[in-house]
């Protein structure tokens, strides 16, 4: 197995072993280095040593933080680089809830005794750099291998959030869920009531960021009957949709296509974590006004499944939606004109005129036209086999005409402010937010588009009001 270690930390690793221990990298460094994935977080497990040992046989090599010592845990700076440095351990159910857990540091339990603590088998890996060599007592290579998720032991069941755990996992790596976990998932539902609203966010965080097929996920909470937490989600199961439009099927099967589809766009790969989520979260939502919706009506003067207004539907139910699994007010304020305006390439003018493009951007703020391109794209992908070369171009066309506008990123901002009010003679009072949204109004139609010409306006403006005052 191809996993480099930076060399500070292999140096450190050789002082260990020197005095008898037995040090082993464990947990997400193991399994992505299988997977052909660049390591990054380096934890290291320490059999052998009892926890003064350890503690001074890493001072030499950096600051340590202690904190956890109560977990056998020792957090080490190296060269700019901080790891954590552990001993083996057991846990044991005290309380509700996450934090509810005895721990007890034992350096002398076995390799499986060791890694049965740890939720799914291919997180439970040892690897020992100096023999090159695995240590993989309960099967996690084979199931990375079958791209598998299976619980370590049944001490998973102790720790709810493990559930919510498979779920990004899943997404992430493209795994399905072993039958045994789904089984073991469905028995511990009613404890997600036990689960911290940040520890819940935190798993929904990594799937939005990090999901290469996050439909995985959503099969996951569908097969362990936690989809029932997420309620606006659930709706979608059993919504139907015109066959002829959308031949894959309910409006859960559409959006969970729509999600597998932006991840594949490169604008989505390559944009920063927080983007990511955000417009994933969006793509998730962007039909959940459907289920209130959907009737059996008349379009086109055929009788077929219709979904009328279900964009300004969707907009409380994202917000609702989004607080339940505790997303920042930054994230909701993000996602739901992204929900609102989903279909803008489908109501809005021909040509996409400059001021309905100016609106549509203030509609959109703090998203982005190029946001909402996104999600329209991911939409139109979601409907396999179907595709639409005019619904492609119009996302294209309102692309290029935002670009040319210089508003496919940002909303404009007002060009006439205070300050041009008083530097043109006028006293500051209530009458100013009259003219600087009438000014703003103006802006939006094209009446001007720098500084000059909104000086030009405003004297034009003061000159109308006056007359007729």
């Amino acid at each position: 197995m191809n996993l480099h270690l930076p060399e500070p930390l292999l140096t450190a690793l050789r002082a260990i072993r020197r005095d008898g221990a037995r040090p082993r990298l464990v947990g997400g460094c193991v399994r992505d280095a299988l997977l052909g994935l660049e390591a990054k977080d380096f934890d290291v497990e320490v059999p052998g040593v009892t926890f003064e040992e350890l503690h001074r046989a890493l001072a030499p090599f950096g600051s340590t933080d202690v904190i956890g010592r109560s977990f056998g845990v020792i957090k080490v700076r190296i060269d700019g680089a901080e790891y954590d440095f552990s001993l083996p351990r057991r846990e044991s159910k005290t309380g509700a809830g996450h934090r509810g857990f005895a721990v007890s540091p034992e350096p002398g339990l076995t390799d499986a005794e060791a890694a049965a603590r740890r939720d799914f088998t291919i997180n439970a890996i040892a690897y020992d750099p100096f023999n090159n060599t695995l240590i993989d007592p309960h099967g996690g290579e084979r199931d990375l291998r079958a791209r598998v998720l299976r619980h370590t032991s049944a001490a998973f069941a102790e720790d709810p959030l493990r559930v919510l755990r498979g779920f990004q996992l899943a997404a992430r790596f493209d795994l399905t869920l072993a039958p045994e976990t789904v089984a073991l998932c469905r028995s511990i539902r009613t404890a997600y009531a036990e689960l911290p609203i940040e520890r819940v966010w935190g798993e929904w965080a990594k799937w939005a960021e990090k999901a290469r097929c996050p439909s995985r996920g959503l099969d996951v909470l569908e097969q362990t009957e936690w989809l029932a937490h997420f309620p606006e989600l659930a709706a979608l199961r059993g919504t139907p949709q015109d066959p002829a439009w959308h031949p894959e099927g309910d409006v859960f099967t559409h959006t969970a296509h729509c999600c597998d589809a932006l991840v594949r766009i490169p604008d989505w790969t390559q944009a920063p974590p927080e983007r990511r989520r955000a417009l994933l979260l969006a793509v998730l939502a962007h039909d959940l006004g459907k289920p209130a919706t959907t009737q059996f009506g008349e379009r086109r003067g055929q009788l077929r499944w219709i979904s009328p207004g279900h964009e300004a539907a969707g907009g409380p139910l994202s917000d609702a939606f989004l607080a339940r699994i505790g997303a920042p007010r930054d994230t909701i304020d993000f996602v739901r004109p992204l929900v609102v305006n989903h279909l803008a390439h489908h109501n809005g003018q021909p040509d996409f005129s400059d001021t309905s493009l100016r609106r549509l951007a203030r509609r959109l703020a703090p998203a982005g036209i190029d946001d909402l391109c996104l999600v329209m794209r991911a939409d139109h992908d979601g409907r396999p086999p179907v595709r639409s070369p005019e619904t492609l171009e119009r996302i294209e066309l309102l692309r290029a005409r935002a670009a040319a506008l210089a508003i496919e990123r940002d909303a404009p901002s007002p060009i006439l402010l205070g300050r041009h009010l008083i530097a043109a003679g006028l006293k500051p009072g209530t009458h100013f937010k009259t003219i600087l949204d009438a000014a703003f109004e103006a802006q939006l139609e094209g009446a001007f588009t720098d500084e000059s010409g909104a000086h030009m306006w405003l004297e034009t403006h003061l000159k109308t009001t006056h007359a007729h005052s």
